[in-house]
Order: structure tokens, then C-alpha cells, then sequence
């Protein structure tokens, strides 16, 4: 039996169905490189998981993340396209730090290249002076010990500094010189922070972005079940992060 040919009423329809289907797989394409073009190098989002910067920060809340400003690097490079501004003192920014891999760490920038930092007693100390510092909570979780890991600040105590005698500990530590293309990082939360102070310098092309706001927050540490629904902060949404 002879097959029926398709009518032209039949044929419109079928390409029609295939105009709008190359067209919103177009769409769909169109939308993944705007999708991957913004958060590779707009904005980006990231998610608290520790205690480190409280109580500027807490465990749960959920940060947008500016990238255009500082510029943002390449994907799997150390290239970096050029911002609008500049990394300033106090910043709270997210990075790429060099001690681990596929790790991003979220601190404050408390040294630019050329300042003289040294922490006395837990007291901060820039060029000479103490630094105001409002937002740094201390609750002495752990003892004031020497920690041979904080070695690596020998290299970079000012001229005068004795090396030899240099025994650095959590909240004894310097002076030291923050070289040209490098920052020194630290948590809010001086007292359980992993930042600069062990770890070492950072340089600038680590800098993913400066965080903006708090777009969600909720209590991870919470028992309830579903927290993120049940136990939102809902006082800190929208929060600009300082």
C-alpha cells in the first residue's frame, strides 16, 4: 500500500515544531554561557561552614560574592582580568589559598603590600599602631602556644627583628613586612582562625571576589530537622557584610 503523503497543512506543522525546537535549545544554550559567564567572572555565591570570621559571619549564612571588582581569573590559570578597584584594608574577601587544594577560604584583609604588622596580646598592630577593630571576637578556645608552622614569618620580620629568637604564636607574633603583590589575611574570630598567621601570605591573583551581602542565612548547627527551613535567620538576609 502506497504511503500518504503529507499534506502542506502537515508539513507547516512539523517545521514549526522544529523551529521551536532549535529555538529554545538556542535559548538554553544562550542562557548556560550567560549562566557560566556571570559566575566565573560577575558575581558568585558561597556558603559559611565554619566559625572562623564570627560574628561578622556565621555557620550558614549564604554570601554573594562580587568578582567584577577586583577582576576575576581565568578558570584553571593564574591569569587575571583587571577590575574596577583595588583590594582594600578590611575587606572581607574569598580566595583561593595556596596551602590546599580546591579549597575556598573566606577572611579579612588586615595587610597591604609595604605594612609593618605585629600582634601584641591579641592586639593588632599597623605600621606601629594599634588597629581598631570592632568587628574581632576572641573567646580562647585553644592555649597561646608556639607553633613551629608560624616559622615561615622569620623571612619577612623587619630588618632590625632578632630571627633567632623569634618563638611567633597565635596572638604573639612580629613585626613583620608585607611584600609587594601579597596580603596578610585573618578570620574575625582571632581565637579559632586558620589564616595568614599559619598558613602565609596571599597573593593577589588567589582573590576570587569581595563579599557583598547576605542573601540567606540559616542555623546549620541546629538539630531540627530541614534547618534551612525551619531555623532561618531571617534578620540577617539581606545584610551587607562590613
Amino acid at each position: 500500500m502506497a504511503r500518504k503523503k503529507p499534506d502542506k497543512a502537515e508539513e507547516k506543522d512539523e517545521k514549526k515544531r522544529g523551529t521551536s525546537l532549535g529555538e529554545w535549545v538556542k535559548s538554553l544554550a544562550i542562557a548556560l554561557v550567560l549562566f557560566f559567564f556571570i559566575r566565573s567572572f560577575i558575581l558568585h555565591t558561597f556558603v559559611i561552614i565554619s566559625g572562623s570570621m564570627e560574628n561578622t559571619l556565621l555557620n550558614g549564612d549564604l554570601l554573594l560574592v562580587n568578582r567584577a571588582a577586583m577582576g576575576s581569573r581565568i578558570p584553571g590559570t593564574s591569569i587575571q582580568i583587571p577590575g574596577y578597584s583595588e583590594p582594600k584594608r578590611g575587606d572581607v574577601l574569598v580566595f583561593d589559598p595556596h596551602h590546599e587544594e580546591d579549597l575556598k577560604l573566606v577572611k579579612r584583609l588586615v595587610g597591604l603590600p609595604g605594612d609593618t604588622l605585629q600582634m601584641i596580646d591579641k592586639t593588632l598592630y599597623l605600621n606601629g599602631s594599634a588597629l581598631d577593630e570592632p568587628y574581632v571576637k576572641h573567646i580562647d578556645r585553644s592555649p597561646n602556644l608556639n607553633d613551629p608552622i608560624m616559622r615561615w614569618q622569620e623571612e619577612y620580620l623587619v630588618p632590625d627583628a632578632n630571627g633567632n629568637g623569634y618563638r611567633p604564636t597565635r596572638d604573639d607574633w612580629g613585626p613583620l613586612v608585607v611584600p609587594e603583590g601579597y596580603f596578610f589575611m585573618l578570620g574575625d574570630n582571632r581565637d579559632a582562625s586558620y589564616d595568614s598567621r599559619y598558613w602565609g601570605l596571599l597573593e593577589q591573583w588567589r582573590i576570587e571576589g569581595r563579599v557583598s551581602f547576605i542573601y540567606f542565612s540559616y542555623d546549620r548547627e541546629s538539630l531540627k530537622p530541614n534547618p534551612f527551613l525551619k531555623e532561618i535567620r531571617w534578620g540577617r538576609i539581606g545584610d551587607r557584610v562590613r
